[in-house]
C-alpha cells in the first residue's frame, strides 16, 4: 500500500526513484501523512462510533455474530477487523473505555497531516 502511495506522491512532485529524493522529503513537500496512519485513524473512528451505539443497534449485533468457531486450515490465522483494531489501539496506547468520551478518543486517534 505504501509503495503505491509513494509512487503517486513522487509523480505529483515530478521526481522518479533515480533522483534519490527521500520519502520523508517528498511527504513533507506534499504535506500528507502516511496512508497506513490515515487508514488506522479511519478504522478507529469507526470502532469508536460502533462502541458508542446502543447494544441493540444492528451494527453491534453484527459485530457479535462474526466470531464463529470453525475448523481452520494450515498457516497463519486470517487477520480479522477486531484483531486489527486491537493492535491499532495497542500501538497508540488507547483503551476501549475511552470510546465513550468522544473528545478524548478523537484526540487519541487523530493523525496530523
Amino acid at each position: 500500500m505504501s509503495v503505491a502511495e509513494m509512487r503517486m506522491l513522487r509523480w505529483m512532485c515530478g521526481h522518479i526513484r533515480k533522483d534519490h529524493v527521500r520519502n520523508e522529503t517528498i511527504r513533507q513537500r506534499v504535506g500528507v501523512a502516511p496512508i497506513e496512519d490515515k487508514m488506522r485513524e479511519s478504522r478507529l473512528q469507526w470502532f469508536g462510533h460502533v462502541r458508542r451505539r446502543s447494544s441493540d443497534a444492528p451494527v453491534r449485533r453484527a459485530e457479535m455474530c462474526g466470531e464463529e468457531a470453525k475448523k481452520r486450515g494450515r498457516g497463519r490465522p486470517k487477520q480479522t477487523w477486531a484483531r486489527g483494531v486491537r493492535s491499532d489501539m495497542l500501538l497508540l496506547g488507547l483503551d476501549e473505555s475511552m470510546t465513550l468520551e468522544r473528545a478524548k478518543w478523537r484526540a487519541g486517534i487523530l493523525v496530523e497531516e
